[in-house]
């Protein structure tokens, strides 16, 4: 039976994503700190990156393999790749010890060799990194393993993220989800535009969400308005510590400020509700209505001299104002009496 991203994903909340990423320095016990402290911040899941240097790139320093600008400038990929990866070793270690605190632990593999080690540790969702969104190759074999696959397209135009759907849909698996990402690091505001990623869901009929390389919150909270299901960020337990992917993570603190932020937007997304709730109810009483605003005899007219539209809200409903002007008075009225249809001949 297919796995479903509807059943992993809990359609009620938004699914946030803790990414370790290289902020474990290789430090095994670092990185058991960083996985408890995303637990305790409130993450949903915990996300790695499975290869090596040698499964994504190769040893060699001429200038196709350089970094000519950015935050890794002067490195190679190789030298780059040797700092930033995880050991193979600890993954499944730290998936049982993700899961005893109750996080889903998956994976971006990033060659096959990388998929069929986590289908032995039977993970229950696949990434795409968005740098590999045109591998199609390696798409369509993380597909065929019939599991969710989230998609990022940090660095992918319209064509590219069509033809990795067309190659999930080709293995059967149409359980995707894409994440609309600015592989710029640290994302500015002024890059996002979040428009993209509503546009995603309407012309590829997916899920959306984020995979948000910012240092503050706001794109992820405003996506969540916009509709994302799911957020990716980031995680460092102290950006003191360094490390290739440090100064766009963000720390405890900030991780559970956004949880908490996240959460509330849901609570205020809400439902389509017109019916007023109690304090609404009891605050109509302040709204206009029509009230007496000159003592009126019997028989004598209703004017605009002595019926107004003003708060509170305790006499008939302003639309009778019309209605009402130029009829009787029923018997004598005081001022500040709220008219009703007793009064009115």
């Amino acid at each position: 039976m297919k796995a479903n991203i509807t059943k992993l994903l809990d359609r009620s909340s938004v699914y946030i994503i803790a990414e370790l990423s290289a902020n474990h320095n290789q430090d095994f016990n670092l990185a058991v700190k960083t996985i408890k402290a995303m637990k305790k911040s409130g993450a949903d899941a915990v996300k790695l990156q499975t290869y090596t240097a040698d499964t994504i790139t190769i040893d060699c320093n001429n200038e196709y393999f350089k970094i000519k600008e950015g935050l890794w400038k002067g490195e190679t990929l190789y030298s780059l790749y040797k700092k930033a990866y995880t050991p193979w070793e600890w993954q499944p270690k730290l998936k049982k010890i993700a899961e005893d605190l109750g996080l889903v632990f998956f994976s971006s593999p990033f060659d096959k060799t990388a998929v069929d080690f986590l289908e032995k540790m039977n993970v229950p969702i696949y990434k795409i990194a968005s740098f590999e969104i045109t591998d199609i190759p390696l798409i369509e074999y993380v597909a065929s393993k019939d599991k969710p696959i989230i998609i990022s397209t940090g660095i992918a135009n319209l064509i590219d993220i069509e033809e990795a759907i067309n190659a999930c849909k080709r293995m059967g698996n149409e359980d995707i989800i894409l994440l609309h990402c600015v592989s710029n690091y640290p994302t500015q505001p002024e890059e996002f535009n979040l428009k993209t990623m509503v546009n995603l869901k309407k012309t590829f009929g997916v899920e959306i969400g984020l995979s948000d390389h910012s240092l503050t919150n706001d794109a992820a909270i405003a996506s969540v308005a916009m509709g994302a299901k799911v957020i990716e960020k980031h995680f460092i337990l102290n950006r003191s510590l360094g490390g290739v992917d440090s100064t766009f993570s963000l720390e405890p603190d900030e991780f559970k400020s956004l949880v908490k932020s996240v959460r509330n937007v849901e609570k205020a997304l809400g439902k389509v509700n017109y019916s007023l709730n109690e304090n609404n109810n009891n605050n109509r009483r302040y709204s206009r209505s029509l009230f007496v605003i000159k003592d009126i005899k019997k028989g004598e007219k209703f004017t605009e001299k002595n019926l107004r539209s003003i708060r509170p809200g305790y006499g008939l409903h302003p639309k009778y104002y019309n209605e009402v002007l130029g009829k009787e008075a029923t018997y004598d009225i005081k001022k500040g009496t709220p008219l009703k249809h007793s009064h009115v001949t």
